[in-house]
């Protein structure tokens, strides 16, 4: 097992370049065809000796082939993050990437862990730490000095819960997202607190198309970018179905209650930050209390700025 606190140091200044694919309601069949095409021009033009790959959308497995059809070496950050639940598009995308990378960067010993119980070798694999821990302290140092969502939405810091889904295995099955927005309403009335539903565009679309109505949940449609670090950081609990609002609340010492069966984040679990809820609003419930109920002072395990963003 190897540890590092460093892994690339780039040359020269970093150019960005953007490519767009189809709109989210045209066939999703289309846009990994869309975006193999455009990574494809990119790393042709830029010939880069190293293709940095992080995250787990479908563009991630896309320019990973596309880098290896290109003999371009490939160096995978957050590593094996695993919920172990095939169903989850996410999951395939995260298994082909890691199997497609030359170096891969594991979050913590668990990925390692994980990683070698798959097959890799073990001389590709390094434990960095991850990224997330300097974004989401370098984040909170600038929104101190910024903005003030808080004050904006008459809110007292640990005076409210924070809920967001967006997975389509709750939000695409109408049973289940019925779940997702009953609980929020719950646990409003039982803790005498306000729970601030934070709706990502495709919940929001999928509330149109199953004609479902939130008027019983307080719900906002957009936060700024700085917005949201504050809003979390200064949420009582947070309510979510996304993986890496379970690992920044971990991070920021902020309990969450996770509504799946499943995460990709059992150290948030291990250290007693996170618990399952599922999308039964009873269970919800329960889980809450629990958590309020809990000690708040578990240790991040996601490392301590192991995994510096000046060093990729």
């Amino acid at each position: 097992m190897r540890m590092m606190s460093s892994s690339i140091h780039l040359k020269k200044s970093i150019e960005h370049a953007s490519m767009s694919c189809s709109e989210p309601q045209e066939p999703t069949q289309s846009r990994p065809a869309e975006a193999m095409t455009g990574i494809e021009k990119i790393l042709m033009k830029e010939k880069p000796e190293v293709a940095l790959i992080q995250g787990d959308t479908n563009t991630v497995p896309v320019g990973a082939l596309v880098a290896s059809r290109l003999h371009i070496k490939i160096s995978r950050i957050e590593a094996d993050l695993r919920s172990f639940d095939r169903q989850m598009p996410e999951e395939i995308n995260r298994f082909v990437t890691d199997h497609i990378s030359d170096r891969l960067s594991a979050p913590t010993e668990t990925a390692w862990q994980n990683l070698i119980k798959g097959g890799i070798r073990e001389e590709g694999i390094f434990i960095t730490g991850n990224t997330i821990v300097d974004a989401v302290l370098q984040n909170l140092v600038m929104v101190r000095k910024k903005v003030s969502i808080l004050q904006k939405m008459c809110l007292a810091s640990q005076e409210y819960f924070l809920a967001t889904a967006h997975r389509a295995e709750n939000v695409d099955i109408k049973e289940r997202f019925k779940g997702v927005l009953e609980g929020p309403f719950i646990i409003c009335n039982e803790f005498s607190l306000p729970v601030i539903f934070a709706m990502h565009p495709q919940t929001v679309r999928v509330l149109q198309t199953f004609n479902l109505s939130v008027d019983k949940i307080q719900n906002i449609k957009r936060l700024e970018h700085l917005e949201f670090p504050q809003f979390k950081s200064n949420a009582r609990l947070v309510l979510t179905d996304f993986c890496g609002l379970q690992e920044e609340a971990c991070i920021l010492g902020v309990p969450c209650v996770t509504l799946r069966d499943n995460t990709e984040r059992p150290e948030t679990l291990e250290v007693g930050a996170n618990v399952l809820a599922g999308t039964n609003p009873g269970e919800m419930v329960s889980c809450v209390k629990k958590s309020l109920d809990s000690s708040l002072n578990w240790r991040n395990p996601f490392g301590g700025w192991l995994c510096r963003a000046e060093d990729w």
